[in-house]
């Protein structure tokens, strides 16, 4: 049976189709926006896993390239590995779904959402989680409630819902939102400095278009829902809980008060072995449970104490923020460092300052686009105290790294006033919480140590939460376990004046909204809190660059003139490039960039190409080089590409008899324009320059004659192979 529904949402149409493709997954939905088309599956294996550590769920986002018309680049011509947004897209899904499966439901699932087509205009990523949802609840995988997501924009104050890439341009906000019909589940974007206020419209905003889809996706429900199949949850027995339970009693007390990390998981273990030894008789091959037991109890105890005693694992308040210190210039030949703590948590923040040939090249169904500025965020093993494989960036690091790098991005200066490329990189040395908001204020410092006219310091802090029935905590500046033990993992990045960048995720199936309010409104305190240490190092940028850094000067000419400045086969280009150990880049709009770590070469280059691309005037002077001589005169440079006539009538008052008796070949001459002919020939004096004798008579002037390598504007023309690193 196919079955179709469509509705109105932001002014285009979203229809949802099951039935007619992918018959064999469990469920498979195919949801068209515009013409953009995602096409998702849901399957899960029959078998129960072995691993019930987690739930075994696999979420992924592909983008085919056909999507968009477009053919893969590269040897092989097909898609391989994922980019980045694709992957950061995966997790996006993957976070509101996650916590919606039934506990103790440990089967290995797959959820996977392929882009089909692309129309340019309308991304596939909101399409994603709604479709997902729709593949679980009509397939027979136990997953009741339904999940959508939409995107919300704001153009002249006004909210837009699901604004086009067009209109994200003009945007000075994006946020991702999903929910279902009674909370919101996850949230993630970015802005300019978004009033928190305005921030909580939004999702309502969001939250209102969210409710419609949910709603349609219950006529799915209702025409091609089917009972949930036959499954075995996985829970502890309840008798080996009871056993755990009495054989520690209260000694997990004095854990959930030991603020080192390191100490207090030495003891959680130490007590986890000293129990299942003692149980080992009764219940053997029980260690794995004895320990989720242990941990339950902990966890229990930590939130109980939390919500009653208002005291945290650390003894923190639950606004009081962890002791920070602050330190910039730490790396002699970065061009920008910082070390930011909080905590135990560390970030050393460095920053490189690269030319326009540094930029990143993005390709995807959206378009071809550059990057100007990178943040790369970095989580070694020994950051936890463990040892494992160091592989290439996951999801965590990808989306730690993305959420920083919006962050920073809004208070980046236009590339007008700074036409750098910036990347910045985040170590994290020690880990116990917020790493990626540590790396939101490590990158703010070394921007600014950097020299970077940064606009505004930004600084981030992650909230939690805990919830019991209707009563509930909220956490500022969380360590790791309140992020695994509690039930919500907001963070916020912003200035004095806003919010720039923003991810809630809800463990919980969602959060109201008076309590996002709060908490935004707390974040806003311990955010205005950790700016005040931050300033006290370093509050705007340094006035100077590095020494290490590359000295760039941008220039426009005319398009007309840019073969001007490449020459015959690159020849000029080339030259200049040897000359004075510059990179000189000209893109086809006629932006030229110089870039060298010797500024006086930059300046000395800039100042020849404006001469070489500028039209001399009538009356000018010039410091002019003697190219040829000829029998009439001596052509000369006036700058490189620029060429004019020197009669030999204009050498001296007094009559020449022969060119070299004044100028030689290699000479350099002062001398004056006098006249530009109708062809654009340049006509130059030398005598124009020196004192007029008493009395003097002019001579009759010899005629000008053509001769070779002649006259006036005798400049390289554009063309040939070679020139340059236009793009």
């Amino acid at each position: 049976m196919v079955f179709r529904k469509e509705m109105e949402l932001g002014g285009r149409t979203l229809s949802i189709e099951v039935g007619k493709v992918a018959k064999q997954a469990d469920g498979a939905a195919w949801v068209q926006y515009g013409e953009t088309i995602v096409m998702v599956t849901a399957v899960s294996s029959r078998d129960q896993s072995t691993n019930t550590s987690f739930f075994p769920l696999t979420v992924d986002y592909r983008e085919k390239k056909y999507a968009g018309g477009k053919i893969p680049g590269g040897f092989f011509k097909r898609e391989a590995r994922p980019h980045d947004m694709e992957t950061l897209t995966a997790r996006m899904t993957d976070r509101p779904l996650r916590p919606l499966f039934p506990k103790g439901y440990y089967y290995e699932t797959q959820v996977l959402c392929n882009v089909f087509s692309h129309d340019g205009e309308n991304e596939g990523d909101i399409l994603a989680l709604t479709g997902a949802s729709v593949a679980l609840l009509t397939s027979d995988i136990p997953f009741h409630e339904a999940v959508a997501a939409v995107r919300v924009g704001r153009i002249g104050g006004q909210f837009v819902l699901n604004p086009t890439i067009q209109q994200a341009e003009e945007s000075d906000m994006e946020i991702h939102v999903a929910g279902t019909a009674d909370a919101i589940a996850m949230v993630e974007g970015e802005g300019k400095e978004i009033d928190e206020g305005d921030f909580i419209n939004a999702l309502d905003f969001a939250h209102d278009a969210i409710k419609k889809i949910v709603a349609m996706q219950q006529e799915f429900v209702e025409a091609l829902g089917k009972p949930d199949r036959e499954w075995d949850a996985i829970l502890i027995p309840e008798d080996l809980d009871a056993a755990v339970r009495e054989a520690v009693g209260d000694r997990v007390n004095p854990l959930i008060v030991i603020a080192e990390k390191a100490e207090r998981k030495r003891q959680q273990k130490a007590l986890a072995a000293e129990i299942v030894e003692q149980l080992e008789e009764k219940f053997p091959e029980q260690e794995k449970n004895i320990k989720e037991v242990i941990g339950g109890m902990v966890k229990e105890a930590m939130r109980d104490r939390v919500l009653t005693e208002k005291s945290r694992i650390d003894g923190r308040n639950p606004k009081e923020i962890r002791p920070i210190s602050v330190e910039t210039g730490l790396l002699p030949r970065a061009h920008g460092s910082s070390l930011f703590t909080r905590g135990q948590t560390q970030s050393l923040g460095a920053v490189t300052l690269g030319t326009k040939m540094d930029e990143q090249k993005i390709d995807d169904l959206s378009g071809e686009y550059w990057k100007t500025f990178m943040l790369h965020y970095n989580f070694p093993p020994y950051s936890v105290g463990e040892v494992r494989r160091f592989l290439s960036p996951g999801r965590r690091e990808l989306g730690h790294g993305h959420l920083a790098e919006r962050a920073l991005k809004a208070m980046m200066p236009d590339w007008d006033d700074f036409p750098y490329t910036v990347r910045v990189v985040s170590e994290v040395l020690e880990s116990n919480g917020s790493s990626s908001m540590a790396t939101v204020c490590s990158g703010s410092l070394a921007l600014m140590d950097a020299g970077v006219p940064f606009k505004r310091s930004v600084a981030g802090i992650a909230m939690g939460l805990i919830k019991k029935g209707d009563d509930y905590v909220i956490l500022s500046d969380i360590l790791g376990d309140e992020d695994a033990l509690g039930d919500m993992d907001f963070k916020v990045a912003g200035t004095r004046e806003g919010i720039n960048a923003f991810q809630m995720d809800i463990k919980i199936s969602g959060i109201s909204k008076e309590i996002m309010a709060e908490a935004l409104a707390q974040a806003k305190e311990g955010r205005f809190h950790i700016l005040d240490i931050m300033d006290e190092s370093i509050s705007e940028a340094r006035p100077k660059l590095s020494s290490h850094a590359p000295s760039i000067r941008q220039m426009h000419i005319n398009p007309d003139n840019i073969g001007q400045v490449i020459g015959p086969g690159g020849k000029m280009i080339r030259q200049l490039q040897t000359e004075y150990g510059v990179n000189i880049e000209i893109d086809d709009d006629g932006t030229v960039s110089i870039s060298s770590t010797s500024a006086d070469a930059v300046l000395a280059v800039h100042d020849l190409i404006r001469n070489m691309t500028r039209e001399p005037e009538v009356g000018e002077e010039f410091d002019a080089k003697v190219v040829k001589v000829v029998d009439f005169g001596a052509f000369v440079e006036l700058f490189p590409g620029k060429e004019g006539l020197l009669h030999i009538s204009e050498l001296e008052w007094k009559r020449v008899e022969n060119v070299t008796d004044v100028v030689n070949l290699g000479d350099r001459v002062r001398v004056k324009l006098i006249k530009i002919t109708p062809e654009g020939k340049l006509d130059l004096s030398r005598k124009a320059l020196l004192p007029k004798p008493e009395g003097y008579v002019e001579p009759e002037r010899r005629p000008r004659t053509g001769g070779s390598g002649g006259g006036g504007n005798r400049g390289p023309r554009r063309g040939g192979s070679g020139g340059g690193n236009r793009r």
